[in-house]
């Protein structure tokens, strides 16, 4: 075949010499021994009931479809890792790198067969691994067992996840079934091939209409359906939580290699990176690694930057375990081991507007906006007594003013999840105006940032950031910080880099 009639498609196998013959297909399906035992049935797999139920009561008679989404090119034929949507990681339960293109679908019971414990049948639409003498086995560089090994059979699916299972060939015929009757929403911005094929569908039985709106009333209602967390989800946060602290302890550990490197801040990146890896899926977010005057710029992830004796080092990490929920930690450390008297007193008040908003946080009948005042009430109180301010703090803190956020800029808390900001999509008022309910975890993490051109600030504060973050459940008697146990005061602080970073 020449270059002219091969397809792009076709041209991308070029690199390989596919053998085609009858005999090599025989042979490669021969004599392969017994498969491994499969899975059994998840932990988690006892609670998606509650959770299908939650959000379908919401949509009775209606098709919720939840895409996974799909492996996304990194460059001409190579694919980041895979991640699923959270909705679909949330209603499955997988987790890891497990099933790019599956699709849950939660059915609509009829009047007849719906029960006060299901208003739908949720069905998983996979593609199950082929036998081993199929030409899938060999040849498929997407599904076959050569390139990806082994999937899961249908029935491995089914026990594992206590889901029905469904081959996602049939997906669009079972999509499109007695529509018209029934209504059908889709996730948006997951698969865009799964949304396009419903909006087909619409258009086909003339449910076209209010299409956006719909699809987005559906995200919202499964990102509220996150607010609360149940027992199987505050454990894996609490797993989370725990692999981060083992990677702050390697990032201390690296420090006198960090200190010599002229890139130190990707040493810091690339030691918590490590065992994030090892002990779960990898990083819920791109690590925060910055050194000096880097720490006041909130989301700097260049790293790549060196660590300079006398100054912070600002580190924003958090391990994503299997299951995909992640922990979301701050620390800052002094690169020399230990704090300038001006970095402790800068600390020191920081570290106290976080005790301050647990505090509040612990109190009866506390919304989630009140965590956020609470820590607004130290940090505004301290810029006053240093000077900084140009008018009191009780000034500052009236809403028309807000004169503290120049050096506070950004909110104290998030709710946190299987997304490092979860339920991002929820309604304000389940959100910054509700009252704080058992289950639900977030983080409390203020902080103060002096840019070294900032001239309205002291010179000896310039070039100064610190932020502290800790992550809180909370439980049937008050807000629990989980992460008390990566040091965070400043003498521990100063402990745990004399022992760690020798």
């Amino acid at each position: 075949m020449s270059d002219e009639k091969q397809t792009l498609e076709e041209r991308a196998h070029n690199r390989t010499q596919r053998p085609q013959s009858d005999a090599f297909r025989s042979f490669i399906g021969e004599d392969w021994g017994q498969r491994p035992t499969g899975p059994q049935r998840g932990a988690v797999a006892d609670y998606l009931p509650a959770r299908h139920l939650k959000l379908g009561s919401q949509f009775i008679g209606e098709r919720l479809v939840f895409p996974a989404g799909d492996l996304q090119v990194r460059s001409n034929d190579t694919d980041y890792r895979f991640r699923a949507h959270s909705a679909f990681a949330h209603l499955t339960g997988l987790g890891g790198e497990d099933e790019p293109g599956a699709v849950l679908v939660l059915e609509p019971r009829n009047t007849e067969n719906r029960t006060p414990d299901a208003t739908h049948d949720a069905v998983l639409y996979f593609h199950p691994r082929s036998s081993r003498s199929s030409e899938e086995f060999y040849a498929d560089s997407r599904h076959g067992e050569f390139w990806v090994g082994a999937r899961l059979s249908a029935e491995e699916m089914a026990t594992l996840t206590g889901l029905k299972i469904a081959h996602i060939d049939s997906l669009r015929d079972n999509l499109a079934k007695d529509l018209g009757e029934v209504n059908i929403r889709v996730i948006p911005d997951a698969d865009a091939q799964v949304t396009e094929l419903v909006q087909q569908l619409r258009i086909e039985n003339g449910l076209e209409s209010d299409a956006q709106e719909m699809n987005a009333k559906l995200a919202e209602a499964a990102s509220e359906l996150r607010l609360i967390k149940d027992e199987y989800e505050i454990s894996e946060m609490r797993k989370a939580v725990d692999v981060t602290a083992a990677g702050f302890d390697e990032i201390v550990a690296s420090f006198p290699r960090a200190r010599t490197h002229w890139r130190g801040e990707r040493v810091i990146e690339g030691a918590f990176f490590a065992k994030a890896r090892e002990e779960g899926n990898g990083l819920g977010y791109d690590t925060i690694a910055a050194a000096g005057n880097h720490a006041n710029t909130l989301h700097w992830i260049k790293n790549d930057g060196p660590l300079v004796d006398g100054t912070l080092m600002l580190i924003d990490a958090g391990a994503e375990v299997d299951s995909l929920y992640t922990a979301d930690i701050t620390r800052t450390l002094p690169v020399s081991g230990k704090f300038s008297p001006t970095q402790r007193k800068v600390y020191d008040a920081v570290l106290e507007a976080c005790d301050y908003a647990l505090e509040v946080a612990s109190q009866p009948g506390v919304r989630f906006r009140d965590v956020h005042a609470a820590a607004m009430t130290v940090i505004a109180r301290h810029l006053e007594q240093w000077g900084i301010l140009p008018v009191s703090a009780e000034e500052s803190l009236i809403p028309e003013n807000q004169y503290h956020r120049r050096w506070m800029p950004h909110g104290t808390s998030h709710h946190l999840g299987l997304d490092v900001h979860d339920c991002a999509q929820a309604k304000r008022e389940l959100y910054q105006d509700a009252v704080l309910e058992e289950g639900m975890v977030f983080t409390i993490e203020p902080g103060l940032y002096f840019r070294e051109d900032d001239l309205k600030v002291p010179a000896e504060f310039r070039g100064i950031g610190v932020r502290i973050e800790d992550d809180i459940v909370i439980t049937a008697t008050g807000a629990e910080r989980i992460s008390n146990h990566i040091p965070r005061t400043a003498d521990d602080v100063e402990a745990w880099m004399a022992r760690l970073a020798q």
